[in-house]
Order: C-alpha cells, then sequence, then structure tokens
C-alpha cells in the first residue's frame, strides 16, 4: 500500500492506492504478463510523484561510461516565479551588461553541489533579496543535456525587497509588478508562457504539487511509463523483463549530437528499436524527478520520471507486440490503478516538457 495524489474538487488530495487484481486472460500471448509480475510499488512511487533507484541497468544503447558533470558536459538554470498577496509577480532588473536594465524573472545556473531547489532559493535570494519556498514544478525545458531549465512556482517566506542601493552583479533591483509585464522592457519573451502557466496553475493545479526527489543518479536518464489505451478502456503499460519487471529506464548519451538532441531522441530511438512499426508516441509529461547532489560517481544526473502513450490504430485495437523477451506489455486490470494513469493521459495532468 502506498500513497498518490489525486485530483479532488480541482484540488490535489492524498489516496491509498493498492496492488492485486485478476491476470491476463489466456489466449493473448505471453507479452500480457499477469498482475503479480507487475511492479506495482515502483508504478505507485513514480504516479505519486516519489522517487526509485535507478540501478545500474538501462534499457536501449549501452549508457554513457562517465557520470554527469554540471559545467562539464551538462547545464542547468532554475527560474522562479513567485506573487505577492497582490498578485504582482516579482521581476527583477538585469545587471550583466547584455541585458542590463532589462526585466526578467528571477534565474540562474545550477552550481555543482547543490540541489535543484537550493539553486533556485539561491537565485532568488540573490537576485531579489528574498526567502522563498518551493511549491511545485511548472514547467521542464530542454535542449538536451546541454541545457535543462527548471521552472518553479514558489512562494515568499522573508527577507527584504533588493533595492536600486544594493545593486550588485546579479541584479540591479527587484520589484512586485502588478500589471502587465510586456509593459517593461524584458529581458526575453519566453517568460510569458511560464507567467500563464503559473497563473493557471494558481486558479485550478492540473497536476499534483511535483518537486525533485532526493535520489542520486550518475547519468541523465528517463523512466518511462509508457501506456497504450484503446477507446475500450483497456490499458497497457510497457515493461522492462531484465531481472524484476520494471518500467524501462533510457540513459541520454553525451556525444555532442546527443547533448543537443533533446530528451525524446534516446525515447524515440529506443522505441524504435522495440516496437513495430514506428509508434509515434505522444509528448512528455513529467510525473517526477530524482536528483542529489554530488550523488553517485559525484555525479550530477537526473532520472526524469516520464509518463507518455502510443496511440491505438483502431478502437479496440492491442498494444503493438514487443520485438524480442526484453520488453512485454502487462495489462493494468486494477481500477484504482487503470484510473489513476488513465487519469493522467486524458487530463495532460503533468509536468510540461517543453524542447
Amino acid at each position: 500500500m502506498g500513497s498518490a495524489l489525486c485530483p479532488r474538487g480541482g484540488q490535489w488530495a492524498a489516496s491509498a492506492v493498492g496492488g492485486g487484481g485478476a491476470a491476463e486472460p489466456p489466449g493473448r500471448g505471453d507479452q500480457w504478463g499477469p498482475m503479480g509480475e507487475a511492479p506495482t510499488p515502483e508504478l505507485d512511487a513514480v504516479l505519486g510523484g516519489g522517487g526509485w533507484d535507478v540501478g545500474g541497468t538501462f534499457e536501449g544503447p549501452p549508457p554513457p561510461t562517465g557520470p554527469i558533470r554540471l559545467g562539464k558536459n551538462a547545464c542547468y538554470v532554475v527560474l522562479a516565479v513567485l506573487f505577492n498577496e497582490e498578485d504582482g509577480v516579482l521581476l527583477v532588473q538585469e545587471a550583466k551588461p547584455e541585458c542590463r536594465g532589462k526585466w526578467y524573472l528571477p534565474a540562474g545556473r545550477m552550481e555543482p553541489g547543490e540541489s535543484i531547489v537550493a539553486a533556485m532559493r539561491r537565485e532568488v535570494k540573490e537576485e531579489t533579496g528574498l526567502e522563498c519556498e518551493a511549491l511545485t514544478l511548472l514547467a521542464l525545458e530542454e535542449r538536451g543535456p546541454a541545457w535543462i531549465r527548471f521552472a518553479f512556482l514558489a512562494r515568499p517566506t522573508g527577507g527584504t525587497l533588493k533595492t536600486l542601493e544594493e545593486a550588485d552583479a546579479e541584479s540591479l533591483q527587484a520589484t512586485w509588478w502588478p500589471g502587465d509585464p510586456c509593459a517593461l522592457p524584458l529581458r526575453a519573451l519566453d517568460i510569458l508562457p511560464l507567467l500563464d502557466l503559473a497563473a493557471r496553475y494558481r486558479r485550478s493545479p492540473p497536476h499534483p504539487p511535483t518537486l525533485p526527489q532526493e535520489l542520486p543518479c550518475a547519468l541523465l536518464c528517463l523512466r518511462l511509463l509508457l501506456a497504450f489505451a484503446n477507446d475500450a478502456g483497456d490499458l497497457w503499460v510497457l515493461l522492462g523483463t531484465a531481472g524484476t519487471p520494471h518500467l524501462p529506464v533510457v540513459a541520454c548519451g553525451t556525444s555532442p549530437a546527443e547533448l543537443r538532441g533533446g530528451l525524446r531522441l534516446p525515447v524515440l530511438r529506443l522505441l524504435r528499436d522495440c516496437l513495430p512499426p514506428d509508434p509515434h508516441p505522444g509528448p512528455l509529461g513529467l510525473l517526477g524527478l530524482q536528483h542529489r547532489a554530488g550523488g553517485a560517481g559525484g555525479g550530477d544526473g537526473v532520472c526524469f520520471n516520464v509518463l507518455l502513450s502510443i496511440p491505438p490504430s483502431s478502437p479496440g485495437a492491442a498494444p503493438p507486440e514487443p520485438h524480442g523477451p526484453a520488453f512485454r506489455w502487462w495489462r493494468v486490470e486494477e481500477e484504482s490503478l487503470r484510473g489513476r494513469i488513465l487519469q493522467r493521459l486524458r487530463a495532460a495532468a503533468t509536468v510540461p516538457v517543453r524542447s
């Protein structure tokens, strides 16, 4: 039995979810395994925004031999959206020569040895003078390992707003801006979709609060909750079969092309290799992520737990049979678990991943 976050009346509340259920009826073939062999605790943790040990086994091509290290083969950026009680948004006036005097959300690069949330709090403190608490991830923006930005919704908890008299290399000043940010000279317009996401989340959260979990990961990788649902309400999840059945985990490469290739690249490569025909999965949605500063091997890797689906070819279709024994589909029979997965899929109730 584990806890998960489920919507209730437009908000998100904890509910208990259990495993168990009937085995797949005969006649479907060995690719649909019985319920008892499913990784129900792993699914429960991932759907609830929690973490699960990555281990050392990855699906797809061999993973890189060295860990991910900030400043060497990866760049993580943190950004925060904060509002005050009057709905003013916290903006900072830039001090950097290339954008001096322009306005932007508090943001900056994560440093080696920092957790993701600690980096966000440090940037907010340095640029605005305020302390804050992270509420949820709003979006994951990425161009592959070479550049990943974690955009948070946060709330102020203390401190004093930075004034022009306190200007330094981090920023000139900060303000609670009550109107349309476009009325100011902005450093870039890419903050406008994030402000829209934040406003919509405050009105009606589309997904539960999602924050990084402290679990080590040497590489940059994705754990895939790959679902197949047909119009009849049947639902299957793809499992890796090496060892105990588990959600597949694929590592991002560190070659120059892979560093700039986006997080979908290793996912598409894996699916093309294991499923016929070219599966054309839907967009990635983030269920949660795992990172620990100075983790395994001193690496700064992150495991992104993502949800995606393959559209059916016809109303009552079954999922495409995998090539070989490395993967199999598991039919989800247990009503509560099936309902949680389908709700996340149909409502797009995940943190958006923007490439």
